[in-house]
């Protein structure tokens, strides 16, 4: 099975111990951080296994990129820590399992990742993605979902085949869901997992098409506040493409308290992990924080976001929409707002 690219030594050197410090879900002064860090570079068990609720900051707070997300997940799983009961993790197991034999699917133009999102198709429709096949489905669900229930062997035990599944689609494969991103070039990259295939953020995708169609383009000029996803923390370079994709577009990502690195998630993870008053405490802040923006609209990349926190936006008269409507919007075209 794979193995995970991780240099406990870079740990022993650290002098910031940013990944605990920087943490918004654990308490750790510099002292405790300093003294747990160690316990997990060495192995050893960590009350921090326990604390965690699995958001992948730690990944994106590492000044070495040495992985102490995986890391502690694969900790997490080592000593039995247990973020969700039994039954709950194997019903995702279950859930996710890929039934029959895959088939290929034959590929008109480039293929776009849905990951297992049906409902919303229809928002990878219009001139953004035009020549575009769909592609979805169990066969080729990344399973990175398992990160947040401490399960990374699940991942790597599915890892070889989902690869080769998707790789029968193209050379360029565009993902619609972070995650999805997150699992060929951060997770993959970690396990050595070879990717025959070069991965195509949504942003990347939806910039070019913008650029393409720049003469079309009838600048917003909106406020926006956006929901950056807990699974972008694996990706933090395409953030700065998201900024593009706005300058172009003309909207305004107004400074927020919890956005960019110090970004809040949606909260839907917490409720899986039965932490409903974690859930709501997060959600509360996160949108208060919102309110104070005096944004009109919120934009989520994440579908698991938008469908945890649309209708709780709409609630503070704000108006909830995907990326990828905000720029059909631009060149004329009708958004599609579930």
């Amino acid at each position: 099975m794979a193995v995970l690219n991780f240099d406990p030594e870079l740990c022993f050197s650290c002098e910031s111990y940013a990944c605990l410090i920087k943490c918004q879900y654990i308490n750790s002064d510099f002292e405790g951080a300093k003294e747990e860090r160690v316990k997990l570079a060495k192995g050893e068990y960590s009350d921090v296994l326990k604390e965690c609720v699995n958001c992948y900051a730690c990944e994106e707070y590492c000044p070495y990129n040495n992985h102490p997300f995986y890391r502690i997940v694969e900790l997490q799983e080592k000593f039995d820590v247990n973020l969700a009961s039994e039954d709950v993790i194997k019903g995702f197991i279950l859930r996710y399992q890929p039934q029959g034999d895959f088939k290929p699917k034959e590929i008109r133009g480039k293929a776009i990742h849905l990951c297992l999102f049906p409902e919303f198709k229809s928002m990878i429709q219009g001139k953004l993605f035009e020549d575009m096949t769909v592609v979805r489905g169990r066969h080729i669900f990344c399973n990175l979902i398992f990160l947040h229930f401490a399960r990374s062997s699940i991942i790597k035990e599915r890892a070889a085949e989902v690869i080769k599944n998707v790789s029968s689609f193209g050379k360029e494969i565009v993902l619609f869901h972070d995650e999805c991103y997150g699992f060929y070039t951060s997770f993959a990259k970690a396990y050595n997992l070879e990717v025959p295939f070069k991965s195509i953020h949504l942003f990347e995708h939806l910039y070019q098409r913008l650029k393409e169609n720049e003469d079309k383009i009838q600048k917003l000029n909106l406020k926006i506040a956006y929901q950056r996803p807990c699974s972008n923390r694996l990706s933090p370079e395409t953030d700065k493409i998201l900024d593009e994709v706005f300058e172009l577009i003309g909207v305004e990502r107004v400074e927020r308290e919890y956005d960019r690195k110090n970004a809040l998630c949606c909260g839907a993870v917490f409720t899986f992990l039965q932490k409903e008053e974690l859930a709501r405490n997060v959600q509360r802040k996160n949108i208060e924080d919102i309110i104070d923006s005096k944004a009109s609209h919120v934009v989520f990349n994440c579908p698991m976001c938008y469908l945890t926190l649309a209708e709780k936006v709409k609630n503070q008269n704000l108006t909830p929409i995907m990326i990828s409507e905000l720029c059909k919007m631009v060149i004329g075209e009708q958004p599609v707002l579930l």
